[in-house]
């Protein structure tokens, strides 16, 4: 790839006659992130799989590429594309070397859309433009130790001190937070859920700290967040009282980046199994031989093929607003299950070899899991599907007791 991508904003999957090919511009655009992915990227991609730090040289060169901002507006300091564009770019780069995929998620989707909307020309100005620039990562402060699924609940408090506020509480389970720049912190202005807004915490302001660093099982690093009366002056306020429902439609765009990421490495733990299958022999005979394998390599292709058409309506359907709830539940427990599925199923078809950290499929396996957690776990996007399904609201609150 030579120089900056250049972006049509009016491309969308043609779906004409049941056509869900890319347009042309869109394949053109696919086969110039692949190059760069395989001139850059691919050399070093199981150790960089493996490193604990988040790879900043990376997010520099894909700056460098146009590929950070792909969906925020070319004022903002973006490329003005489509969410499609994005999704396109999280995949291919993921295909190639699945760590650096992370660096598209951050550059494009959740917290940095939400600022990119409703941040004012301050906020992106400090903020916005050194993140497009590779030299920053933002996170969202959402899970609280007594809020996760039940994220109303949480109890961060923003308390008025004269103009601006001071911020006291925690958060737990934050995606990139060793190695944040700023926080997209959900806060608690007032009671009940319009009580609710956003403000941008700076993570070198005093009373920010971090608490010990922990690992998933994906090897990735949290620390929980201690915010000790922190004041935050009124111009770092990005949503006041009222703003939850408009951080949750942002929040889905964070979705659509989960759910690209896990069918992507789930594609990349299928195609390293298949061409395994293609060249390990037991028995005398290529695994691909063995009828067993080929249902299992029909199975894995059938998840895919109908992962990745739920993928593209969820994020075709926004264009470059935010995606239907429901459409994006529905595609992420999908592709969700069927990334975790796929990367299992290839880890058992390649045996040792697979569960050996010498190869990236049982990397995919791991962090496909998490996915299955993060950004709203399988269990609650089912139960926000089937409200959709039946038209109504089903709380998980048990029921208020009612006086004698």
């Amino acid at each position: 790839m030579h120089g900056r991508v250049h972006y049509n904003a009016c491309t969308v999957i043609r779906s004409e006659a049941m056509n869900f090919e890319l347009t042309p511009e869109q394949q053109e655009f696919q086969t110039a992130v692949r190059r760069f992915a395989e001139r850059h990227l691919q050399a070093g991609a199981l150790e960089r799989a493996h490193a604990q730090d988040y790879p900043w040289d990376v997010a520099k060169r894909m700056a460098d590429q146009g590929l950070l901002g792909i969906t925020i507006k070319e004022e903002d300091g973006g490329q003005g594309g489509t969410l499609i564009d994005a999704v396109i770019a999280i995949q291919t780069i993921a295909s190639v070397c699945p760590r650096s995929a992370d660096v598209v998620q951050a550059g494009n989707f959740g917290p940095i859309r939400v600022l990119a909307e409703y941040g004012s020309a301050l906020q992106k100005e400090r903020f916005l433009r050194p993140l497009l620039a590779g030299e920053g990562v933002i996170s969202v402060g959402m899970t609280e130790p007594e809020a996760g699924s039940a994220v109303t609940e949480l109890r961060t408090t923003a308390t008025p001190d004269g103009a601006g506020y001071r911020i006291n509480g925690s958060k737990v389970f934050t995606t990139h937070a060793p190695y944040a720049t700023v926080i997209l912190a959900y806060v608690r202005f007032g009671l009940g859920i319009d009580g609710i807004g956003s403000v941008l915490i700076d993570t070198k302001s005093e009373g920010f700290r971090y608490g010990k660093r922990t690992r998933f099982m994906s090897d990735e690093e949290w620390a929980q967040l201690y915010f000790d009366n922190i004041y935050i002056p009124p111009d770092m306020v990005v949503l006041k009282e009222g703003g939850f429902k408009k951080q949750i439609a942002g929040f889905n765009v964070e979705r659509i980046g989960n759910s690209s990421r896990s069918l992507a490495l789930g594609r990349y733990a299928f195609e390293t199994a298949r061409q395994w299958a293609m060249q390990r022999k037991q028995f005398g005979r290529l695994l691909c031989e063995f009828q067993g394998l080929q249902w299992k390599f029909a199975d894995m292709r059938i998840k895919l093929d109908a992962a990745q058409l739920l993928l593209y309506r969820a994020a075709a359907s926004a264009d470059r607003g935010f995606p239907s709830a429901e459409e994006t539940a529905i595609a992420k427990a999908f592709c969700n299950q069927s990334g975790f599925d796929i990367a299992n199923d290839a880890l058992q078809v390649m045996g040792g070899a697979g569960y050996s950290q010498d190869s990236l499929v049982e990397y995919c396996v791991r962090r496909c899991r998490g996915w299955m957690i993060a950004g709203g776990s399988i269990e609650i996007l089912k139960n926000r599907i089937a409200e959709a399904v039946f038209e109504r609201t089903f709380s998980q609150r048990p029921e208020k007791s009612r006086p004698a």
